[in-house]
């Protein structure tokens, strides 16, 4: 049977050259790893955590109305509990995700206070230059990087997203739909995922391991990196970008099943351009309809939302 323990590693022992042989076979065959000393602390991520909660849980409807953004390509601002469906996106099903979510980019972005703004903007820029330095050592470590440039391919468009899981009520137990997300592949090239533990101990979310799925808990000072979709873009297939979910906890567990999520996706540009035939070879479910066979991540995303958006409308 194939191993399917996710390892851990630090960043900073893997700029120095250690573990490179284990730190390859993990990025080529798992495309998922916990990461520690990458720059970031758990009081950063404390911080902006409770700093996006407070909000959610004492904005007015009015300040939250604000901070909502209409347009469908674009992850600012806040977005209410149920508001999108990744099973809709994915095309798996009807259901929405059980969560309301705070995000930010570059650009265009939305606060609803000056110190928002001052502590998410730190947090942003500190997980933006841990972000570019974990992928620079993914891609290095896969032997068979193929984008050109590194730092052209770096200069890229990332997302932050906050995600609040609150206690599912008795309909969204797992009896009853066994997921609070669909599974899916980030539009990324890695994605740091930073949780709070369920209070009760049950692990939400899963990632798929050599065909089985595998339990990723909280784990204390580390993140969970998971390769994204563009990863086998720009490695020949070489670095694959692992499914993932978040189960539902069952009706006896419902009570103590919140979380939270911290979800830095470090994207390429709107312009990285990639072969749709390519795309599938590797497994990618991309469905663009484009002149030719080349297609750009903007065309991709666009596609995923403006789907979104047409069935939630």
């Amino acid at each position: 049977m194939a191993d399917t323990t996710v390892p851990l590693f630090s960043l900073a022992e893997l700029e120095r050259g250690a573990h490179r042989d284990e730190f390859h076979r993990c990025v080529t065959e798992l495309g998922v790893f916990y990461l520690t000393d990458y720059g970031v602390t758990e009081e950063d991520h404390r911080l902006a955590t409770d700093t996006a909660t407070g909000f959610f849980f004492t904005g007015t409807p009015e300040e939250k109305r604000a901070m909502t953004t209409g347009v469908p390509t674009l992850r600012r601002g806040y977005s209410a509990l149920e508001a999108e469906s990744t099973a809709q996106v994915t095309r798996t099903g009807s259901y929405t995700d059980y969560s309301e979510s705070y995000s930010m980019g570059i650009d265009r972005n939305l606060f609803p206070s000056e110190r928002f703004e001052q502590v998410w903007t730190g947090y942003f820029d500190r997980l933006h230059a841990a972000a570019r330095r974990t992928c620079a050592a993914v891609l290095e470590a896969s032997g068979s990087y193929d984008g050109g440039d590194l730092e052209t391919l770096l200069d890229c468009d990332p997302v932050l997203r906050l995600r609040y899981f609150p206690e599912v009520p008795e309909h969204r137990a797992a009896e009853h739909e066994p997921r609070r997300m669909a599974p899916h592949y980030d539009l990324s090239l890695i994605t740091f995922v930073h949780q709070t533990p369920c209070a009760n101990g049950f692990v939400s979310l899963q990632a798929e391991v050599h065909g089985e799925l595998v339990d990723l808990p909280a784990v204390p000072d580390a993140v969970v990196v998971l390769c994204g979709a563009i990863a086998p873009l720009v490695t020949r297939g070489t670095v694959p970008a692992p499914r993932h979910h978040v189960r539902s906890p069952g009706a006896h567990l419902r009570e103590g099943s919140d979380r939270t999520s911290s979800v830095f996706f470090l994207r390429p540009s709107i312009d990285f351009s990639f072969s749709v035939a390519k795309a599938r070879e590797y497994g990618l479910a991309v469905d663009i309809d484009v002149p030719g066979d080349t297609a750009t991540f903007g065309d991709w995303i666009g596609t995923n939302y403006v789907t979104m958006h047409a069935k939630e409308g």
